[in-house]
């Protein structure tokens, strides 16, 4: 098996399950340390009172060829964040990956309703879960990432530049949760090019997540039995195809090219040429502007 990080460090803040925990999986089977971080430990749970944990997820890190390390970090707090980067540092002295995953707003934002009907709370948490705790990590480990060129910053969001750019996303406060998370990875990469790393933000398409998955009634055996009352999950990928995004990126010694852009699993899979897990290359951006959005039948040809 090929092994392209063999000696790199990452660091997958928000790992715990979803997107997070798909990328720090693929980054540990391409050979990397990865570091996994977040609130929900088998010890406590955040309020998502979820059974998915950080050690869970080092683990399947390591059960797939790498080395996980799990960290307890609220990405709120500044002196927590800035201990992970110290232990980093004292362990290995490099950070070659840094992908902000760092979300926690599913439960908080009110499908389709406007800002004056929201819960004022809830939206104010949602955007400093989504948005203050990237920043606060990128400002204690951008540093560290800095020391060796070549890092790459993954700001992981929902809905590629374009997308948003011209489509209301589901409520005010989620709508400029995810378009803000666009604009930090176009100023990092403004700021992290002069001094020899890179900036991306990247989206998955419809990802089978665990609360998806939840949602739907299925497993990820049997995914496709809700497709009667959901014909568009038809185009949905697995976290790990996400996952396999962020290797190719992290593998790619000219991945300086994509500084600053708005990139997707199902773009990068045309230039890099993985698959998710089943051999397919699903192309939902694409494919819900041409066929969901457009009103048309689900029907994945030429999709995936």
């Amino acid at each position: 098996m090929s092994r392209p990080l063999e000696g790199k460090v990452a660091w997958v803040a928000g790992a715990t399950r979803g997107a997070g925990r798909g990328i720090a999986v693929e980054l540990g089977a391409a050979g990397a340390t990865v570091y996994v971080t977040g609130r929900s430990t088998r010890a406590r749970r955040s309020e998502y009172d979820r059974p998915e944990t950080i050690e869970d997820t080092a683990d399947l890190v390591t059960e797939a060829g790498g080395h996980g390390i799990a960290v307890p970090a609220d990405h709120l707090d500044p002196r927590q964040v800035r201990a992970v980067a110290d232990r980093i540092a004292r362990e290995h002295d490099r950070l070659d990956v840094l992908v902000n995953d760092i979300w926690g707003g599913e439960m908080l934002f009110e499908w389709d309703t406007p800002v004056w009907e929201h819960d004022l709370d809830k939206g104010l948490r949602l955007l400093r879960l989504a948005v203050d705790t990237h920043a606060i990590t990128s400002h204690h480990a951008l540093p560290l990432l800095l020391r060796r060129p070549g890092g790459l910053v993954v700001e992981v969001t929902d809905g590629t530049a374009e997308y948003n750019r011209d489509h209301y996303r589901s409520s005010f406060f989620y709508d400029l949760a995810k378009v803000s998370v666009l604009r930090m990875a176009f100023a990092l990469g403004h700021e992290l090019a002069p001094r020899g790393a890179t900036a991306v933000a990247l989206t998955p398409g419809w990802l089978r997540s665990e609360i998806m998955l939840d949602v739907y009634g299925v497993r990820e055996d049997n995914w496709r039995d809700a497709l009667d009352r959901v014909p568009h999950f038809a185009i949905s990928e697995t976290p790990r195809f996400v996952g396999r995004a962020v290797t190719a990126l992290a593998a790619d010694p000219g991945v300086a090219r994509w500084n600053g852009q708005s990139l997707s699993s199902g773009g990068l899979a045309q230039v890099y040429g993985f698959t998710d897990l089943d051999g397919s290359r699903p192309d939902a951006w694409r494919y819900i502007v041409e066929v969901q959005d457009a009103g048309r039948p689900a029907d994945v040809t030429g999709y995936r």
